[in-house]
């Protein structure tokens, strides 16, 4: 039985991909919907494929980090401060930034900065000596077409600019990727905490965190109408998708949003407010 229904499913994708009568996305996927329930394939490869089939639905300029969440290096920066920066950010590419002119003159690697540091501090940072050319995309460009662009120049980051030729955003691979996979942890995501307690009131969660596991361990009873997740929590009080490093106080308690995709929060650094009286 297992064997006719492999036959059934790739027998209508072989039809699909000679050029049958099936001629749109949606119904592609119905067969994909199908062969899932089928047990032909499993729901993550459905996910994946219809992921991918997307890409060339959707720009840049969805899935990009706009300019103003841009962690930049800046000409005028002192090697004190761009250290500072690295460290703050937890990145590993940064856009290299002539503030005068407002252009990206390049990328510099992290690794390459922290290594003049360590083994060449009595040098004067020379930051010229450490730029990578940077790719520029135009926001309308689909990501189907970035993605081939990213393997293609063995790149991992590009910048994104308008019709005049205006920096608007930043683009990753990463960022790419999660369109078709979904959120991508990486090594300064949280593990398999919700909730790490930083000290002095103060704490890093996953922004889906649901509001009872919250509202435990925190001792408090915070809530709000068809809401299950302090990302919902945080978003009905703002009255829209907060952007990274944005701030609001929800009884007692101070959000800061720390990391954002394009649909939703991803992590909050949360502080428990002092009681003046």
């Amino acid at each position: 039985m297992k064997k006719q229904l492999y036959s059934s499913f790739f027998k209508r994708f072989k039809k699909l991909i000679l050029g049958s009568k099936i001629s749109s996305n949606e119904e592609f996927i119905q067969v994909l919907k199908e062969a899932e329930q089928n047990r032909v394939i499993d729901s993550h490869l459905r996910i994946i494929i219809e992921g991918t089939l997307q890409l060339e639905n959707l720009k840049v300029s969805d899935a990009m980090v706009p300019k103003s969440q841009i962690v930049f290096i800046k000409k005028s920066y002192s090697a004190r401060k761009s250290l500072a920066k690295i460290t703050e950010s937890g990145h590993s590419r940064f856009p290299f930034l002539n503030t005068k002119e407002d252009k990206v003159k390049g990328i510099i690697f992290a690794k390459d900065l922290l290594d003049h540091f360590v083994n060449k501090k009595d040098k004067e940072l020379n930051y010229k000596d450490y730029l990578c050319t940077a790719i520029l995309v135009p926001e309308s460009k689909t990501l189907g077409a970035l993605l081939r662009d990213f393997q293609q120049q063995r790149s991992h980051m590009a910048i994104v600019i308008d019709e005049y030729g205006e920096i608007t955003g930043l683009i990753t691979l990463e960022d790419v990727l999660e369109q078709i996979v979904g959120e991508i942890e990486d090594e300064h995501d949280l593990r398999n905490e919700n909730i790490i307690e930083l000290g002095n009131d103060v704490y890093l969660l996953k922004a889906h965190t649901s509001l009872e596991e919250f509202n435990e361990l925190l001792n408090t009873n915070l809530k709000a109408e068809g809401v299950d997740t302090v990302a919902g929590l945080v978003i009905s009080a703002f009255t829209r998708l907060p952007q990274r490093m944005d701030e609001i106080s929800i009884e007692g308690f101070n959000f800061k949003v720390l990391k954002t995709d394009t649909r939703s929060i991803r992590l909050l650094e949360v502080k428990k407010l002092k009681n003046k009286n």
